[in-house]
């Protein structure tokens, strides 16, 4: 059988999932006889933006570097950032310089993925969410996804195989698939399908806008499961939206005329965090997808800031080794790490 188009682990270690000019580089110093001694720096901006950004991908990157002979500093897994370095190496260049390629991708696409999922934790400080974006990237990088939604405040994720990787059940509602297997009038078939075949554990949260109107199919599902139905979830293409705000105060009031309070209300489908702001108030919890997963890549650059001990840098980039310092007013403030940093500012 075929293999996947995977890079494989074994090839990310040893330094072959690299760029040209990396090899090229490293045949070229060792022809000369060179290897300095580097500080190099990984920075998305070299000041204070005022947009903070989640940090991530740094336990993928501490692997790269294991058993190498370089010192590694870095911020912490989900910190927040704006501006200065966020990881430092320090050793022979010839030691790290073919894994530059590998590092910036670990952290530069996780990064972004995260920062994403904490601007929809801003956005609905109080819901649930659930990562549905892991259907938008290749499988091999599911389990990154999901572990960036969790650090940017998300709940859970709904991809099986990233949840034993990481050590969390998966969580989830029904496809649509599965309404439509059991044939057009037939949702409540369907619905009490899953009710009969489903681990109790696992929540009944219906999904009710197949084939008709939300608010009838939602009813159907509260007569259909009973006290059974926990949740009722609303996907509606949004081609046949229209005002989802007003469908859902209307299925929210239908649900409580009837007494069935209890009943939540889950809403997916191309959210973002002006959807999550605008829906807060009306639904229990939200399924984001390819806000999270189709997040742009934070743009880190890897720079050499010292050779042998000398501030060195390129054009446009600030030489000499950097501190970062958390500021009284939760700013941020770079300086040069052998010079005190601001008063009352923590490294």
């Amino acid at each position: 059988m075929a293999a996947f188009d995977i890079v494989s682990p074994e090839t990310i270690r040893e330094g072959g999932a690299t760029d040209a000019y990396f090899e090229r580089t490293v045949e070229t110093l060792e022809h000369a006889g060179r290897n300095p001694h580097v500080t190099a720096e990984v920075t998305a901006d070299q000041f204070p933006t005022g947009t903070f950004e989640v940090f991530a991908g740094i336990e993928d990157a501490a692997r790269l570097f294991a058993g190498l002979d370089v010192d590694v500093d870095a911020l912490f897994e989900g910190q927040l950032f704006d501006g200065g370095p966020v990881l430092r190496i320090e050793g022979p260049y010839l030691a790290f310089a073919r894994f530059e390629t590998a590092l910036l991708g670990f952290l530069s696409q996780a990064s972004g993925m995260a920062t994403n999922a904490l601007r929809a934790r801003w956005a609905a400080p109080d819901s649930l969410l659930l990562s549905f974006g892991a259907r938008h990237v290749h499988p091999s990088i599911a389990a990154t996804v999901e572990r960036s939604a969790l650090l940017g405040g998300f709940d859970g994720f709904s991809h099986v195989a990233a949840g034993d990787l990481l050590g969390r059940a998966a969580s989830g509602t029904m496809p649509h698939a599965l309404v439509i297997a059991f044939g057009k009038g037939s949702q409540a078939d369907a619905w009490r399908a899953f009710d009969d075949a489903v681990d109790e554990s696992v929540p009944r949260i219906a999904l009710c806008d197949t084939y008709s109107d939300e608010v009838d199919e939602v009813l159907r599902a509260a007569d259909a499961l009973g006290e059974n139905l926990d949740s009722v979830r609303i996907d509606t293409t949004s081609s046949r939206r229209g005002d989802i705000r007003h469908i859902l105060r209307e299925v929210r009031w239908e649900l409580d005329a009837r007494g069935r309070e209890d009943v939540e209300l889950f809403v997916s489908g191309g959210l973002g965090p002006d959807d999550l702001r605008e829906l807060r108030d009306v639904a229990r919890g939200f399924g984001v997808g390819g806000h999270v997963s189709n997040a742009d890549p934070v743009d880190f650059a890897l720079d050499i800031v010292e050779v042998d001990g000398e501030p060195a840098a390129k054009r446009g980039k600030l030489s000499g080794t950097k501190q970062v310092y958390r500021t009284a007013d939760g700013g941020h403030h770079v300086a040069l790490a052998d010079r005190e940093g601001p008063a009352e500012g923590d490294a």
